[in-house]
This record gives C-alpha cells, sequence and structure tokens, in this order.
C-alpha cells in the first residue's frame, strides 16, 4: 500500500498527473472558502448588515489562528515530503506525529488567549453597542473549535501528500455541505443568531479534523501516526519554511482592520459590509489559485528531494500557464457578475450594495496578478526556502498594501480603498518576477541544488 502510494511521484509530469493532484485540492479549498461565505450569506440575509460588518470586524482575530495553523501545515508538509523523497520515511512520520501534537498545544493556548483579549479588543473599536455585541457573540462562540481548525488545516495537507486527494474532497464538501444546513438550522430555526453562524462554521471545519484522526491513526496511510520524537530543528524548519504563509494569513488580518477603520471613516458600518462582501468574492477566486498551490506543493518537494530537475522544470512551467488561464476566466466573471454576487448579500435598495457593485469591478483587476503571486510564495516554501516566500508573501500581503492603503485614499477618497488591493498584487508580481527569474531560471543549469 505504501509502495503504491509512493508511485504517484513516479509518474510522469503531464496536465492529466498535475489535475489528480490539482483538482481536489482546488474543489477542496473552494468548499472551504464557502464555510466564510454561506456565514456571510445567512447573516446578511437572516440578520442583517450589522452582523455582516461583525463577522469582518472579528476576521482579524480568526485569521491569528489560521496564520499559526497554515504556517504548522504549509512548512511541516514541505520538510516532512522532502524527507519522504529522500526515502526517510520513519523519520517523517516522527516528525508528523510531533508536529501534530504542536498544533495541538498551539490551539489550546491560542484559545486560552482569545478569551482573555476579546474584551479589549472591541472595546477599543468605538463601535455601535449592536455591532460590538454581534462581535463578542460570534467569537465566544468560535474560539472552542480553535484546536480542530488547526488540525483541519494540517490533516488537509497531509491526505494530499500521502495521495488521499480525493478523500481531503470529500471531508471539505461535507464539511460545507453541514455548515450550510448548520446554518440555515441554527439561524432560521433555533434563532440563535450571529452565534450560530460561528457554532455551524466550527463543526463544518471539525469533519476533516475526526477524519483526520482516524485515517492517519491507522497504519494503511503514507503517513501514519507513530510514536513522536521532537526535533527543535524539524520544529524551526517548519516554522521557517511556513513563516511566509504564516505571514501572509497574519498580515491579512491586520489589512482587514486597516480597510475596516478607512471605511468607517469614509462610509462608516455600511463601508464596512461592503468590505466584507468584496473580500468574499476575492477570496473565492484566490481559493482557486490557493487550492492549486496546495495541490502541487507536495510534488515541487518529492522532485526537489528526489533531485529530479527535469520533473520539477516541467511542472512548474506548466503550473503557470494553468494559473494564466485561471486568471483570465476568474477576472471576467467576476466583472460581468459583479450585480448578481453582491446582490445575494446586499438588496439594490440598501446602501452597501451601490458601495459593493463599485467596490468589486474595481478591485476585479487584482485578479489578473494574485494567482502568479500565490503560487510563486508556495513554490518557494515546496522548495524549503522560507526566506524568499517570505519576503513575498509579507510584501505582497503588508508592505504594498500599506503603502497603497497610505496614499490612494488620499488622493482619490473612497475609490482610492478599491484601488489599493489591484496596486499592491501588481507591485508584488513584479517582486515574484524578479525572484523567480533570479532563483530559478537563472541557476537552473548550475544543479538543483541552487534552485532554492
Amino acid at each position: 500500500m505504501q509502495m503504491e502510494n509512493e508511485n504517484i511521484y513516479k509518474k510522469p509530469v503531464t496536465l492529466k498527473n498535475i489535475f489528480k493532484f490539482a483538482v481536489p485540492t482546488i474543489a477542496m479549498s473552494v468548499f472551504m472558502s464557502f464555510y466564510t461565505m454561506v456565514d456571510g450569506l445567512f447573516v446578511s440575509n437572516l440578520i442583517g448588515t450589522g452582523a455582516l460588518s461583525a463577522i469582518n470586524l472579528t476576521a482579524p482575530i480568526i485569521q491569528l489562528v489560521t496564520a499559526i495553523s497554515t504556517m504548522l501545515a504549509t512548512g511541516g508538509s514541505a520538510v516532512i515530503m522532502r524527507k519522504m523523497g529522500e526515502g526517510r520515511s520513519r523519520e517523517a512520520r516522527e516528525d508528523f506525529t510531533a508536529l501534530i501534537l504542536v498544533n495541538v498545544a498551539a490551539g489550546l493556548v491560542m484559545c486560552s488567549l482569545g478569551y482573555l483579549l476579546m474584551g479589549r479588543v472591541f472595546a477599543g473599536m468605538n463601535l455601535s453597542a449592536e455591532v460590538e455585541g454581534y462581535c463578542r457573540a460570534y467569537l465566544s462562540c468560535y474560539l472552542p473549535f480553535t484546536v480542530p481548525i488547526l488540525l483541519m488545516n494540517n490533516f488537509t495537507l497531509y491526505m494530499i501528500a500521502s495521495g488521499k486527494a480525493s478523500l481531503s474532497l470529500v471531508c471539505s464538501v461535507t464539511g460545507g455541505v453541514l455548515n450550510m444546513v448548520l446554518d440555515y438550522v441554527f439561524i432560521a430555526v433555533f434563532h440563535m443568531g450571529i452565534s450560530g453562524a460561528a457554532v455551524a462554521t466550527g463543526l463544518g471545519y471539525s469533519v476533516t479534523a475526526v477524519v483526520g484522526l482516524v485515517v492517519f491513526g491507522g497504519r494503511k496511510s503514507l503517513m501514519h501516526f507513530t510514536r513522536p520524537v521532537f526535533r527543535l530543528r524539524v520544529l524551526g524548519n517548519a516554522v521557517s519554511n511556513g513563516c511566509s504563509e504564516m505571514a501572509t494569513a497574519l498580515v491579512t488580518g491586520i489589512v482587514t482592520m486597516m480597510f475596516n477603520w478607512t471605511m468607517l471613516r469614509y462610509a462608516g458600518e455600511d463601508g464596512v459590509a461592503a468590505v466584507t462582501i468584496i473580500m468574499y468574492v476575492l477570496m473565492f477566486a484566490s481559493s482557486l489559485y490557493t487550492g492549486y498551490s496546495y495541490g502541487v506543493a507536495p510534488m515541487i518537494s518529492y522532485y526537489y528531494g528526489e533531485n529530479n530537475r527535469g520533473k520539477l522544470g516541467k511542472l512548474i512551467v506548466s503550473s503557470l500557464r494553468i494559473i494564466g488561464v485561471i486568471s483570465l476566466l476568474t477576472a471576467a466573471a467576476s466583472f460581468f457578475l459583479t450585480r448578481p454576487l453582491v446582490s445575494v448579500f446586499a438588496r439594490p435598495d440598501n446602501p452597501v450594495y451601490d458601495l459593493a457593485v463599485t467596490g468589486n469591478r474595481v478591485c476585479t483587476i487584482a485578479l489578473f496578478f494574485i494567482g502568479f503571486n500565490i503560487f510563486a510564495s508556495g513554490m518557494f516554501t515546496a522548495l524549503s526556502n522560507g526566506v524568499v516566500s517570505a519576503v513575498l508573501a509579507f510584501s505582497r500581503s503588508f508592505v504594498f498594501m500599506v503603502i497603497a492603503m497610505m496614499t490612494l485614499p488620499a488622493l482619490f477618497g473612497i475609490n482610492g480603498v478599491w484601488l489599493a488591493t489591484p496596486a499592491a498584487e501588481l507591485m508584488a508580481l513584479m517582486l515574484s518576477a524578479v525572484m523567480f527569474v533570479r532563483r530559478f531560471w537563472r541557476k537552473q543549469a548550475a544543479g538543483m541544488g541552487e534552485i532554492a
């Protein structure tokens, strides 16, 4: 069984074999994005746009949890699959088990800190009593699921790396459907309000966590639990390799706060609701690229560990072409379907509607660049070069966004807020291109050891 799983990586690099890895993870990532979007859909229609604003206002805290789990999952997967490619299977499984236990400990700490600091965070935002109440209610019911969320992010990637991408997809779809059903039941039937949305989301996330414990608890999977060996060097490598993905998630929370503060200044709480709707659209499109990058990352790590320069180069070139096609399709769909997309969350007579329509059409420009930036960062992580990956992710998600947010709104008012995302992504694309040429193409002829 183990040899059968390992032979997945021995097959030639063709579009068919790439899609065998990538399509399930793309679908999985899309369904994961539904967890948040469905909350917004039910909350905005059954409770109101004030509650929708609250979901966005709690996002920075939730993204902190995502940041830690993403760091440990992507960084740990790169380290472990590289060891698998080098033939060090037993050591890889020991590290895998140890890293899962680290996730559990980190989840318990973050849950406790969340309850301790929640009151201070929301008290300093000068929100209306209604919106602040929504924020507290949502986060209070979300925090107990911190450990399952960390396990879900990790098991998702390890299922893919173990050749179980289809199972990962089934878990994500099941969790997404469960989230949708429970959103309706908890909000519309049991009248639990925004608390019901948080519980529904947490239970949806828990599906992959529970299945992962069962799957990796047995011995049939390429990756499975064994007696853990805690190696500080492995943890350090996982953290350094995954720090770019952590930075992306972490600074996304910071940038979300900047957007919220700016919109509160220019358009009040209606502006925050409009930003929330646009972020849903961008998040859905980004999930396509994130899913693809997650799907091919184990292949990149394995070929790198195997020292197979030919397969690695072909995989990266094919990936850039695939992402280019996806970028064109998503940008066209977002632009021409703006009004139907926005109307799902806000009615045309709601002041939020016009704000969101204008903003989404401007932000659609960013979809031409986002995919390449996400893949570039993920590629360097998979090559165990966390430094370059972190530079790309941090510059894209924070440095360039801060520059855009500090200058464009001052020049163009509320339109400058919408222009900030495309401007930041364009600057990030230029940096990604420079890093890609310097670290890959120019050094490819010198040997695999210099690619990363």
